[in-house]
């Protein structure tokens, strides 16, 4: 029971960090510091990236008119050529991170994920959050997501390879980006949306993958259920995170989200170079 109570708050936390701006990979990192599951290293690995299919899953719900080609009118099957256009922008802006990640995942493992880079990462990009949006940097030209060019897609992917370090946030990353070439920011936000979808599938199967080849398709009763309890209570988190911070952004900027972020990140500094 306790094990299923530590997998809920694992949901919440990835639910919660996953979508806005402060680093799901830095937040469940520190929670493991605290809070350990009873499970394997190796099933944790591929836990902490396969609940990201519940959060994912949340995006593919609410936006599913915006991103399903597939239109039915008058009972005739159509595709709509604006929604292939937008996943077209999607793949180019995946292609940056995909092909660095695939490449340096297990060393970026190896040499990134400790607490001090999580927090230093916090830490900076609190402050450039704060810089942008109190210098308004950036023009906001572009203002509906099918406004977005080929070539802003790719900066936006270019951008998104800086979340490839833990504590920095790939929805952080991509919005901070956004931002500064040009995007509202409720474009920036629901752009990253849709770019986590292939990104966090991709990702999820990519652990999947290196699990079964390690350990073999095998997993315990338990290990079924801490997984399943995690996606679900990930998703649900994942559904209102994401309509709190689209009516969020309406009226505010992403500034308390950096002081957050500098604050949090001089804790775990505190924690872990002066208390530890």
């Amino acid at each position: 029971m306790i094990e299923l109570l530590k997998a809920v708050l694992f949901g919440i936390v990835e639910g919660v960090t996953e979508w806005l701006p402060i680093s799901s990979t830095g937040h469940m990192i520190l929670l493991d510091e605290f809070i350990h599951l009873g499970v394997s290293a190796e099933f944790y690995k591929l836990f902490e990236v396969v609940i990201q299919l519940g959060a994912i899953l949340a995006v593919i719900i609410l936006y599913f008119k915006n991103i399903w080609p597939l239109k039915w009118n008058n009972g005739e099957c159509t595709l709509d050529r604006s929604i292939l256009d937008l996943w077209g922008k999607i793949i180019v802006a995946c292609l940056p991170a995909a092909v660095i990640g695939i490449l340096f995942d297990d060393w970026m493992e190896d040499h990134f994920f400790t607490p001090e880079v999580v927090a230093l990462t916090l830490i900076a990009y609190g402050f450039l959050f704060a810089i942008i949006e109190n210098y308004n940097l950036g023009s906001r030209s572009v203002k509906r997501v099918e406004d977005i060019s080929y070539r802003k897609a790719f900066e936006i992917g270019v951008f998104q390879l800086f979340s490839l370090v833990p504590g920095t946030s790939r929805s952080g990353s991509t919005i901070m980006g956004g931002l500064l070439i040009g995007l509202e920011r409720s474009v920036a936000a629901e752009f990253t949306f849709y770019l986590a979808i292939p990104v966090m599938i991709g990702a999820s199967l990519l652990k999947l993958a290196k699990y079964v080849i390690r350990v073999g398709f095998v997993f315990n009763g338990s290990e079924l259920l801490i997984l399943t309890i995690g996606c679900i209570v990930a998703f649900i988190v994942s559904i209102i995170v994401i309509r709190f911070l689209m009516s969020y952004i309406k009226k505010h900027n992403f500034v308390p989200f950096g002081y957050y972020r500098i604050v949090l990140g001089i804790l775990v500094l505190i924690y872990f170079k002066i208390l530890n």
